[in-house]
This record gives structure tokens, sequence and C-alpha cells, in this order.
């Protein structure tokens, strides 16, 4: 948040104090200020001063960053998504509609978003079975079913990617399996046998049918692929360590998530799951102090802690413990073909739930030359800009002929916290002339100078003479009215 921005987050706080069941009288009591004046600063009609920011971190015990305006940014880009859709054009839904909406209440946007997605779904599987129909083929019991991912993503990213009972759990396990005196493979295989009676052996890649990790109960024997590289190998052991142990903390999680079906638990357990093998691998009290110390360089941090490139980045945007936060950072993985296969937004980065990203953004340049570290600086539609790097990361093939995954791993925060990277290095972080401008996606973004536009613009009307050829190939764009 910078230092010269007035804050006006009237909303933000009234919603805050309801969840914490306060009348404004009790509020401003604890703040030091009059009920009139709280009236006001929920009203929008004042800004939140310093002062009371510091008070509202110290009273309630709260991020400050968390009146920036990062959760209505999300839910109003959510809403710009949904209502660019073709069944709303005759809506007459403006923008100030929708950011009151998202400002008001970002719950009411998840719930929307919610439903749209029951409805995209929906048109998908109605669209499948007529195909499918026409064909005369046999409709499979299960096929129309929607996925539940993007139910689960939205609700770790409803925790900030964040659960500090299994942070606390891995701190514990680490120091009891004796992680940090001996290489984690080695301890953590000795572990599973001395505490669980679980051998762990590698065997060939054919013997294990396509499959990475394989627990067989009966033979008290966890089967590990030799297409795991060594921290591949340490990833699933500590995984497997958290189903033996934390099975009941993840449980009490997922019941939390209101999931009624099971496919999204699953999915939801999955995650938990990984989160707390790399919360094992990276305990976070040593892994933040390590992170701050060496500017968050993410080689020497995988080096330091025996994780991969992927792993250590995916890491860093779960570092948000009280009195012990680290930077906010985004995270996104691409495959060659623009697919995103992983996403976290934080720190009011924009991403496409329903989409790709921009082709500004170098995201897909790290291709070019796998295992170079691409930086940029890059500013969205609504004028904030980003620091961001990009690399290449390899899954191993399973011999000769057959070559491995290649994915590009984006990572990325708000411009203020840039200077705590050792990527940022030679940038003049102060020049907003450096910043490439990008948007959410081309369906969504309103920038008519771009030369790598793919499609035209949702919410503008084409003006298309065809006498005239500019910068963009769709013509010019008017407000739709």
């Amino acid at each position: 948040m910078a230092a010269d921005r007035k804050v006006f987050a009237g909303p933000r706080v009234r919603r805050m104090r309801r969840d914490r069941n306060l009348t404004q009288a009790k509020m401003a009591e604890a703040l030091g200020i009059s009920a009139s004046y709280l009236n006001l600063i929920e009203r929008n009609q004042r800004p939140i001063s310093a002062q009371i920011l510091l008070k509202l971190a110290d009273v309630f015990d709260m991020d400050v960053k968390t009146l920036a305006g990062d959760e209505e940014a999300r839910a109003l880009t959510t809403l710009k998504e949904i209502f660019s859709d073709a069944v709303f054009k005759d809506a007459g839904i403006g923008n100030q509609d929708l950011q009151d909406v998202a400002s008001a209440s970002p719950g009411i946007v998840d719930a929307i978003a919610h439903l749209y997605r029951a409805y995209e779904e929906a048109v998908t599987a109605s669209s499948f079975l007529a195909e499918r129909l026409a064909d005369r083929d046999m409709v499979e019991p299960g096929e129309t079913q929607g996925l539940p991912l993007e139910e689960v993503r939205d609700f770790i990213n409803s925790r900030g990617n964040h659960f500090p009972q299994l942070d606390d759990a891995a701190e514990a396990l680490y120091v009891k399996a004796e992680l940090a005196k001996d290489e984690p493979y080695v301890s953590l295989r000795n572990y599973l046998r001395d505490e669980h009676g679980v051998t762990t052996r590698v065997v060939p890649h054919d013997v294990m049918s396509g499959d990475l990790r394989r627990y067989d109960r009966h033979r008290q024997t966890l089967f590990l692929s030799e297409l795991l590289d060594q921290p591949g190998r340490c990833f699933q052991l500590a995984y497997q360590v958290g189903y033996f142990e934390l099975s009941r903390t993840m449980e009490d999680i997922v019941t939390s998530s209101g999931f009624e079906s099971e496919e999204p638990k699953r999915l939801l357990r999955i995650a938990l799951a990984n989160y707390f093998a790399a919360a094992l691998l990276m305990p976070y009290a040593a892994f933040f102090r390590t992170a701050e110390e060496t500017r968050y360089d993410i080689r020497l941090l995988g080096r330091r802690f025996g994780t991969s490139f992927e792993q250590v980045c995916h890491r860093l945007t779960t570092l948000q413990r009280p009195g012990a936060r680290g930077i906010p950072f985004f995270l996104i993985r691409v495959d060659n073909a623009g697919n995103v296969s992983k996403r976290f937004s934080a720190a009011g980065f924009h991403f496409a739930r329903f989409g790709g990203t921009c082709p500004r953004w170098n995201v897909h340049d790290a291709f070019r030359v796998p295992g170079q570290i691409y930086s940029q600086v890059v500013q969205m539609e609504d004028g904030i800009r980003y620091f961001s790097i990009a690399r290449t990361v390899s899954r191993a093939g399973s011999g000769m002929g057959v070559p491995g995954d290649q994915y590009v791993v984006g990572l990325g925060c708000e411009i203020s916290h840039a200077k705590k990277l050792i990527y940022s290095a030679g940038y003049d972080l102060e020049d907003e002339r450096g910043a490439t401008p990008i948007g959410v996606n081309c369906r969504l973004c309103e920038r008519m100078d771009c030369s790598q536009r793919a499609f035209p613009p949702l919410k503008k009307r084409l003006e298309v003479d065809e006498h005239v050829r500019g910068i963009s190939p769709f013509g010019h764009a008017v407000d739709k009215v």
C-alpha cells in the first residue's frame, strides 16, 4: 500500500466489524475515536489515517494489507468476466454497478461465480450430450458431471493459501524426524520405517505402470517410480507421512469447506497433503528466515532445503503467518499451449477464472530458453504495477522417445515489494514508463493499442472500417450502450 495513497475502505471496515459482532460504538471505543467518525469511515466519507490503520492492526490482530482492496479488486475482475458473457448483453449493467457489488460484498460475488460456473458446466454438459446423441454413442454415468477443481481453488484462495495448523504440525515433525541432521530422503525413509513400519522401494517405471507413487497397505510398502528426481522422491515421502499423521487435521479442514460431493473433498485432501509435504520439507520459520536473508533467491532456497524450483515457488505463496509474513506472491503454471494448470492470486493480481493469460506477459517467453529466469515489470489496466519472474520446470519422461512434460512457473508481487527480491537488481522500480502494459486476457482487456490482441474485447462494440487498418486487427472500439 503506497504511503501517499488515501485508503477509503469503508465496506471492508464494516464487514470486519460485523464479523466480530461489534457495534460501531464498541469498535470506535477500541480504536480511540468517536462512533460518528467511524460511521463516516464506513460510509467512505473519510479515509483511514495511518494512526487508525496501526490501531486496527494492533487491537484486532489483522494485516493492514487486507484493507488495500485486493479482495474487492479480485471480486470486480470476476464480475467483469462473468458479465461480459453474451447472455448479459441486454442487462444494462455498467462498470459502476459491478464496482458497487464488489465493494459491498465480495462474498456475494463468490456466490455469483459459483452459480455462473454451474451454468457453464450445464451448457458444456448439454453440448457434449447433444454431440454424443447425434453420434448415437452410449452416454456413460458420470460423464456429465462438472469439474470441481475451481471449487477447491476458490476455497484455498479464500484461506489465503495458508493453513497454520498444518504449518505448526510440520515444524514439530521436522524436529521429531530429525530432517535437519541428514539428507531429507534418508531421514523420511527411516522415519516411515521406524514410526509406521512402512518400507520404501524405488522401482522401474514399467513396474509402476505410469504411477509415480503407490502405497500398498497389505505389504506395508511405499513404491516410488525411478522417474522421480530426488526432490520429487522427498516430496512423495513427506506426502505419505502427512496422510499417516495429519489425516484428522486435514479432515477438519475439509469439513469446514462445506463441500457436499466427494470429488472436491478428495481433491482438497490431496491439496492439503501436498501443502503439508511442502511445509515439512521447508518448515515455516526456517524457510521464512532464509528467504528474507537471501532476498528470495529461489535457486539457493532449493539447494538449502533440497527442493525443486516449483516447490519453492509454491511454498513462497503460503508465507502468511501473523508476525512473520512473507511477500504476498501470486503464482501461475502454464504449459506451452497456454493451459493454466495451477494459479494462486494474491496482492490484487487478476487471473482470468475461465481463460488464459495476456500474450504480452513474458511468462510464455520462458519456453524459448529452458532454465533461464525471465523477469518483467508489468502494469494492469487499473494502473497497479507488478514485478514477475518466470522459468521453465520439467518432469521426466519415461525413457527414450518419450519427452518429459515442460511447464513455465510464473511468480510475482506488487511493485512495492519488488525491492526485496534479488531478481529486481538493475530495475528502476520507480519508473512507471518501464512497465509493460498487460491485461487479464484478450477477451477482458480493453487496451485497443495492442498488436497481439487475439480477440476483440467483449465489453466494447467494434466500429470496423474496411479502408482503415489500425494497430489492433479488430478496428476501433467504443463502449456498448
